[in-house]
């Protein structure tokens, strides 16, 4: 063999090696998130529930016989810089697997990424639709939009009694257009009349004319599925105003900030969510009482335990794939069935979406208290 016919075989075996995501006695796995930015509640508590389990992964051994690597990448909260990101971790450190995002939109940026290079991408909590239908490498740990906006469209007319609903929409978000539509579809099935419908942009701080349209026409509830950004501003703007109805929201509510931000205005406000500190259920509370041992007394929010959950779920796939290899990551990703998480016990389905309950919680006393819970089935 000449000399040069070596080193292209070195070349080579390193690539293949590569590809296949060989660390030494490490198993890579990446996340990205908004670390930083305008949401970046959302990015470090999905981080912080990531890296809560990372610990109990390798104190109990790891997987596969070596040690568990997570490698973070921060988006800015920003589409384009999840991207940047994903390249990073696929083409540089050479992840066997990725974990985000928590906001639909920046999901969908990435996603493509990871599909073309066959390496498993599971969100801990994008809820649109169109997140997994982007390809077979592209799953969830969450409940998706259709479930969360009929949910919440049943809950307003049912037990609110609401007949004349208004809705205000972030037209930039696909995560909020998506909820508003489904949210609509719903309640106009069940009887109720759709009699405001405003919108706004992700960033903005003014929403009095908006609103003001909204109180022309004196709705019983106002829907507003949006992030915690706004729709802190939204409720107090609202109370400013005189509105006095009960508003309701996704979980893009779900932050410290929203309390923080909005005060007495968010008081009462309905949203739906992954889960409620007030269940009782023995790995939901242990759960807490790591997280807050972890992190100096913090309570967990929907997201840390949406970050927690994938993680878990991730490496179980890991586990029950026996490889690092993306496609059989991948075959075990979607054989998942009621793995018994902290947000509920979740099955993928055939579409790669987390079939798991959803939970009612309304803000009372500054904390988000548990109103009920229901099963997709049921929902």
């Amino acid at each position: 063999m000449t000399t040069k016919t070596a080193l292209c075989c070195s070349v080579l075996l390193a690539v293949l090696l590569g590809g296949c995501q060989q660390h030494g006695d490490e198993i890579r796995i990446g996340e990205f998130g908004s670390l930083t930015g305008g949401t970046a509640t959302f990015g470090t508590s999905s981080h912080e529930g990531v890296m809560l389990a990372l610990d109990e992964i390798n104190n109990d051994g790891g997987l596969l016989g070596k040690k568990v690597r997570v490698l973070t990448e921060d988006n800015q909260s920003k589409p384009e810089e999840s991207v940047t990101a994903v390249l990073k971790l696929i083409k540089q450190d050479e992840v066997s697997a990725v974990i985000g995002e928590v906001a639909s939109s920046r999901t969908l940026a990435a996603a493509p990424t990871c599909q073309a290079n066959h390496v498993p991408l599971l969100s801990p909590a994008s809820t649109n639709p169109k997140v997994t239908q982007v390809g077979d490498y592209v799953f969830r740990a969450c409940f998706i939009d259709p479930f969360q906006g009929s949910t919440m469209a049943k809950f307003a007319v049912e037990r609110l009694k609401a007949k004349r609903i208004a809705i205000l929409t972030d037209m930039k978000n696909d995560y909020s257009v998506g909820l508003a539509q489904f949210f609509r579809e719903t309640a106009k099935k069940l009887g109720a009349e759709i009699v405001a419908e405003e919108s706004y942009a992700e960033g903005d701080i003014e929403f009095k004319a908006q609103l003001t349209e909204i109180k022309a026409e004196n709705p019983d509830v106002i829907y507003v599925p949006g992030y915690y950004t706004e729709s802190a501003l939204i409720a107090r703007q609202a109370r400013e105003l005189g509105l006095t109805q009960p508003l309701l929201g996704g979980d893009g509510w779900d932050s410290p900030k929203t309390v923080e931000i909005g005060g007495k205005a968010v008081e009462g406000v309905y949203i739906t969510n992954h889960y409620s500190a007030d269940d009782d259920r023995p790995v939901v509370q242990k759960f807490i009482t790591d997280y807050k041992s972890k992190y100096g007394g913090k309570t967990p929010d929907a997201m840390a335990v949406l970050g927690y959950d994938a993680m878990r779920m991730m490496a179980d796939a890991i586990k029950r794939a026996g490889s690092t290899d993306g496609p059989k990551i991948r075959d075990a990703l979607a054989a998942t069935k009621d793995f018994p998480g902290v947000s509920g016990n979740i099955s993928i389905d055939a579409e790669r979406n987390a079939r798991k309950p959803i939970v009612i919680v309304q803000i009372r006393d500054g904390k988000y208290q548990f109103v009920e819970a229901i099963t997709p089935d049921a929902g």
